[in-house]
């Protein structure tokens, strides 16, 4: 049932998103005179289709992973006389060129209005304040303390955790970088500058604030059991709901629950010797952990959960104009940082392993529907300006390889030759297939 709820949702954004992106190219056709002969949600057969007064056929296909827009075009047909005016190939560089650039610009414009929507609605956020400080990390060696709030990362504003991630994930291959941290609840400000230069981090497997030694404000964990699963080994070991872990491996030292879900996984399936209370009462017994599903040591309990503090959770809601202004700040914000991001790709700051494909995409569209409208919104922005950008790079069978071919046009008077640009599309196609098999191969790492 998850496979088939993170397969819908993949397909809703990746449908929403390409109709968006191939409308900018219909819509910049149309203002420019330029004929359509077809705009297409999906490829191959058309499954429903339907003309308009102009004769654009709008068609529904069958394979709902992309979409086209068809227009006249002499290289591709022969165009009669009377409608040459309409042919794409005869419209002015500047032209053509703002009508490959509308597809891009869509995906731009939509995510400014899926935040905008998202602000408006409301989106609950927790603050980032420091709960913990891993001791010999990188933050410690800064001198940074708990119950201090990160407001911004060498001057860009942060307002909650998600947005400390994504800055801070840019900053990969950087000699340093400086917060600006305000004591929680006073108005005490100060900066602190971190040495990345032994800083090693993982996308896949921790948080960026996370590999720098710094934990957020949690919500509190009691060591009381408030499941134990029947038949795991907890279950067999004689632990119930109710009691109370008190300490692991014969040590007297009260266990944290993260300190109890290491040892779970560092004993790799070897005796753990847990201490526990019942009634008042002081126990003890051995536990076996086994792999679960996902390759991972389990026992098969959890703890209690007090929710999160009221202080530390917060809204980005804002007023009318003022959602418009944060919808144009987010999505430029993103857009810089996924091209930084990539830029550490190219530079070897940020490993090639870390590239997402569909699968992934499909897992967060997945994730993100499940937990609320507004956050598959935000992830429908987040791919949009992905898509966007993706679009914008300068291999010949995207967008972005087509502005550069107008760029030379531009340039020389003249387009360049048809056996060139047959040559640079067959190179583009295979140098986009090798990245999007690469891509999916990440993925299949991941399950």
């Amino acid at each position: 049932m998850s496979f088939l709820w993170s397969l819908g949702s993949f397909i809703i954004v990746i449908g929403v998103l390409v109709s968006v992106h191939e409308y900018g190219h219909f819509w910049a056709a149309r203002k420019c005179g330029i004929k359509v002969h077809r705009f297409s949600v999906g490829f191959g057969k058309v499954l429903w289709s339907r003309k308009d007064k102009q004769g654009t056929e709008f068609a529904l296909s069958m394979i709902p992973l992309g979409g086209y827009v068809k227009m006249l075009d002499e290289r591709n047909e022969t165009v009669p006389p009377h409608l040459m005016s309409q042919s794409f190939n005869q419209k002015s560089v500047l032209q053509r060129a703002f009508v490959i650039a509308a597809g891009p610009l869509a995906n731009f414009l939509f995510a400014i209005l899926a935040y905008w929507i998202i602000y408006l609605v409301g989106i609950p956020s927790v603050k980032p304040v420091i709960g913990y400080v891993e001791p010999q990390s990188i933050a410690a060696q800064a001198r940074i303390q708990p119950s201090y709030q990160i407001t911004a990362i060498d001057n860009t504003q942060t307002a909650d955790w998600e947005t400390v991630n994504m800055v801070l994930a840019t900053k990969i291959g950087n000699p340093h970088v400086t917060l600006t941290l305000q004591a929680f609840g006073e108005s005490h400000v100060m900066q602190k500058t971190l040495d990345l230069s032994q800083w090693r981090f993982d996308p896949d497997k921790e948080s960026a604030f996370g590999a720098l030694g710094i934990e957020p404000v949690r919500a509190k964990v009691d060591m009381t059991l408030s499941n134990v699963v029947e038949a795991a080994p907890a279950a067999k070991a004689g632990l119930r709901v109710g009691d109370k872990i008190l300490s692991i491996q014969h040590n007297d030292e009260h266990v944290t629950w993260q300190q109890f879900a290491e040892a779970v996984q560092a004993v790799k399936g070897e005796a753990l010797y847990i201490k526990y209370e019942r009634a008042g009462q002081i126990y003890d017994t051995t536990v076996f952990p086994i792999l679960n599903e996902q390759k991972r040591w389990f026992v098969g309990v959890s703890p209690t959960f007090e929710p999160l503090a009221e202080q530390y959770r917060t809204e980005l809601k804002y007023g009318m104009l003022e959602s418009l202004q944060k919808g144009v700040e987010k999505t430029f914000q993103l857009s810089w940082l996924t091209i930084k991001v990539i830029g550490k790709l190219f530079t070897g700051d940020l490993s090639l392993n870390n590239l997402s494909g569909p699968i992934s995409i499909a897992k967060g569209a997945g994730m993100s529907s499940e937990i609320g409208l507004v956050y598959y919104l935000s992830f429908m922005a987040l791919i949009s300006v992905n898509l966007g950008i993706m679009n914008l790079f300068p291999l010949p069978v995207l967008d972005g390889g087509h502005l550069v071919f107008l760029a030379a046009e531009g340039v020389r008077g003249k387009p360049l030759s048809e056996r060139v640009q047959e040559i640079s599309y067959r190179i583009g196609a295979v140098l986009l297939l090798m990245l999007t098999v690469f891509a999916v191969f990440n993925d299949f790492l991941r399950l």
